[in-house]
């Protein structure tokens, strides 16, 4: 597989939203011709980073708005210096009415010189059907942009 084709699709959820996100987000993207590796941020290669030429990140709103600390944040400081020129999606669930942890995540990954696709996804609570096609076309718009 050429780097061209394989976008990751690395997430942390704490139930099951962002996952659900990020299955669907992966459904788009394949059905938009590009193969997406969707992988756990527990389960991730670190080392493998520089293997995706696109990367959507997935991460719920925690703690009042803020990125998930145990697992998603440090393995978000470990790839940041490889974000520079890449094409980053930004997507997660929230469980209150506020998303200005995503625009700060939005505004963090812009700093590293990360190529931002869009605003990040956002959806309260767990994904129901209509949101779940807004995944699966925000995936697709990714593997075209």
């Amino acid at each position: 597989m050429e780097l061209v084709d394989k976008i990751g699709v690395i997430y942390w959820s704490y139930k099951e939203s962002t996952e659900i996100m990020a299955e669907k987000i992966s459904n788009g993207i394949d059905e938009a011709g590009a193969k997406a590796i969707l992988v756990n941020v527990v389960d991730f290669d670190i080392n493998s980073i520089d293997s995706y030429y696109k990367i959507a990140l997935g991460c719920p709103a925690m703690e009042g708005e803020a990125l998930e600390k145990s697992e998603f944040e440090p393995f978000f400081k470990k790839i940041s210096d490889h974000l520079k020129g890449k094409k980053v999606a930004l997507f997660g669930s929230y469980g209150w009415d506020e998303t200005e942890w995503m625009q700060k995540w939005e505004n963090q990954v812009k700093d590293l010189g990360a190529i931002l696709f869009d605003k990040g996804l956002t959806i309260h609570g767990e994904p129901d059907k209509e949101s779940r096609h807004r995944c699966v076309d925000f995936g697709k718009a990714f593997a075209e942009f």
